[in-house]
């Protein structure tokens, strides 16, 4: 399911809701849980693309792997939110893609949680190695 956020309208939007499981102690998402949403978001904006990342490695031979990350934590979600994990492409070159994400919280003004920034890397699925994106897709990214 997508949906369109204020913020960034030619972002990918991905719902989710904080469970138990993704708190602390303290009652809030543990901070590393924000790694994982971004994840998922990224995964399905591949999906939402037509790219299943199962389908990427056994058949094109490449996966992307995350080259490095910048997060920055500016209020904390707290059990049973519902959120919006956002993806906005920012460059691609020619075997890396570098994404904004944010998490915001689902509520009328689109409450900012955290922010990052992401780089991911295309490599061969047996050696690891950089390897080019396939035209097909970068052309379906670039279009999106």
């Amino acid at each position: 399911m997508t949906i369109k956020t204020p913020t960034n309208s030619n972002s990918f939007s991905f719902p989710l809701r904080v469970y138990y499981e993704d708190t602390d102690a303290g009652g809030v998402v543990y901070h590393s849980n924000y790694l994982n949403f971004f994840e998922r978001a990224r995964t399905e904006w591949l999906r939402d693309l037509g790219y299943e990342q199962s389908d990427l490695r056994l058949k094109e031979k490449i996966i992307f792997v995350v080259r490095n990350i910048e997060i920055a934590y500016l209020k904390p979600a707290l059990f049973n939110d519902q959120l919006i994990a956002t993806v906005k492409i920012i460059k691609i070159g020619r075997s890396s893609i570098e994404v904004e994400q944010q998490i915001l919280r689902q509520t009328a003004d689109h409450e900012v949680l955290s922010t990052g920034k992401v780089i991911v890397v295309c490599v061969d699925a047996d050696t690891f190695r950089p390897k080019k994106i396939p035209d097909n897709i970068r052309s379906v990214i670039l279009i999106k």
